[in-house]
């Protein structure tokens, strides 16, 4: 853990650098690293994957998707095992089972143990999707934490840009996915141990960072905490406590019943929660991270083409969630997320006529859009701007959102029963992408079209701005 000082002060302290709560923010949201990179790797290599296993769709959907059941595990136990044994804990077992993933996915034997360890994985991509957020909250300031919980976001869309930017390598130095690269192992073997290094990062820097402080006080460490609020918030720490403790009941935070309510069994707040969630990946994000590959190289692209497509939309991804991270905090979450819900509409429309409209033809068997080289470009340019209103918005402001929206009470329990509606959700989109495809490209963004029309008047009647609150405050 890192030195935190001696002397914890009673009385109003200068603010501290801010550096240093970007420091320890930024490593706790390496775990969103490994979260986006696990999660995008599959792009590369699933095609090849597939050749190599002889799967049909439905498997080779399966073994996709079989990992966001895990997340969703993941997510529901993260919670309960951080509010027992801290935040650092829950990170440190995350860090190793990214790397057992990492290594066994890559020397898979065949396609059902590529699933399995592929399904190992999906447990610690659900604990950091709920561990970073949470972390952040608790150690950020609140006229920044905004920008910080966006952290979150920002490695997650940066894991992916860098494992889609690998795989593309990978690939083009083999001359395929499939074909063999190093020590007799075909590339996209090489895209999934290509995690090991991040995962070991990970796992370092968990070591390095100190506890959460409202954790500590949970658990009567108040001197510790101290030290840590001292060190990284400033202002008034012994103040700062009593505020913590108040709105704390240890005791009972150590049960799920913490976030029962009177209406369908949970409190109306942490309902607030699961829908941003479900939202968040009922609009088909992931569709455009998991299968692009397979999407562009169906209406025409060659495989190095659609990698580099892939890559491109990611760097997009990077850009508007930096542009997220400069706002959040200056025109508040709720406006972010109306406008990226109109944005997502729009595109995604825009793409549902021009997929539902396209002639076909029969192409290995498999009827297949036919886009025109202005469709093309409409439908590329349709998907980029798509990604700018969700990178700017849905990506990394309910990650923001669930990170603060929660009382102290319930945040551990209320954030884990959330992500794992995310995850549920992300499985339900991946499994179905396929088969949808198949029935017609029009039909799956028109559904997704529909989900962003919805999103907006949930948004619109349901979510409270959070911008500047005290999580202290959170009801």
């Amino acid at each position: 853990m890192v030195d935190v000082g001696q002397n914890a002060g009673s009385g109003v302290l200068p603010t501290p650098p801010i550096s240093r709560v970007v420091m320890i923010a930024a490593a706790a949201a390496m775990g969103g690293f490994l979260f986006g990179f696990d999660t995008a790797v599959i792009n590369g290599a699933v095609g090849a994957v597939g050749k190599w296993s002889g799967a049909g769709p439905l498997l080779l959907g399966f073994s996709v998707a079989s990992a966001l059941i895990a997340c969703a595990i993941g997510a529901w136990f993260a919670g309960p095992l951080a509010a027992r044994f801290g935040r650092i804990r829950v990170m440190q077992v995350a860090a190793a089972v990214f790397f057992i993933s990492a290594l066994g996915s890559g020397l898979a034997w065949d396609i059902w143990s590529l699933t399995v360890f592929r399904f190992v994985g999906g447990f610690g991509v659900g604990a950091a999707s709920v561990i970073a957020p949470a972390y952040i909250a608790e150690v950020s300031p609140a006229n920044v934490r905004g920008r910080l919980g966006s952290l979150q976001q920002l490695a997650i869309v940066v894991g992916i840009f860098v494992s889609l930017l690998s795989n593309y390598a990978l690939a083009q130095a083999a001359g395929g996915a499939g074909s063999v690269l190093w020590l007799g192992l075909e590339a996209w073997r090489w895209m999934f141990m290509a995690e090991c290094l991040p995962a070991v990062i990970y796992g370092l820097l968990a070591f390095r960072i100190p506890e959460s402080p409202r954790f500590l006080v949970g658990k009567g460490r108040t001197e510790e905490a101290e030290r840590i609020l001292e060190h990284y918030v400033g202002g008034t720490p012994t103040e700062k406590i009593k505020e913590i403790r108040a709105t704390l009941d240890f005791e009972a935070t150590q049960s799920i019943t913490v976030i029962k309510g009177p209406r369908f069994g949970l409190a109306p707040i942490v309902w607030i929660g699961i829908l941003l969630s479900l939202f968040q990946q009922l609009v088909g994000i992931n569709v455009i991270f998991y299968y692009s590959t397979m999407l562009w190289e169906a209406v025409g692209f060659d495989e190095s083409d659609a990698l580099l497509t892939g890559v491109i939309t990611s760097v997009v991804n990077i850009a508007t969630t930096i542009v997220a991270i400069l706002l959040v905090d200056k025109i508040g979450r709720k406006p972010l997320l109306v406008i990226g819900s109109v944005g997502m509409a729009i595109t995604l429309g825009t793409m549902a006529y021009i997929f539902g409209t396209a002639p076909t033809e029969m192409v290995g068997g498999e009827v297949q859009p036919v886009l025109s080289d202005a469709a093309g470009v409409v439908a590329v340019l349709a998907a980029n701007l798509y990604v700018v209103f969700f990178g700017v918005s849905w990506g990394p402001v309910v990650w923001v959102l669930l990170g603060e929206m929660f009382n102290n009470r319930i945040r551990a329990y209320a954030i884990s029963v959330a992500a794992a509606a995310q995850w549920a959700a992300n499985f339900l989109v991946s499994i179905t992408f396929p088969p949808l495809a198949d029935a017609g490209l029009g039909l799956a963004y028109g559904l997704y079209t529909a989900m962003a029309v919805l999103s907006l008047f949930f948004v619109w009647k349901f979510v409270r701005e959070t911008r500047g609150r005290e999580l202290e405050s959170m009801e």
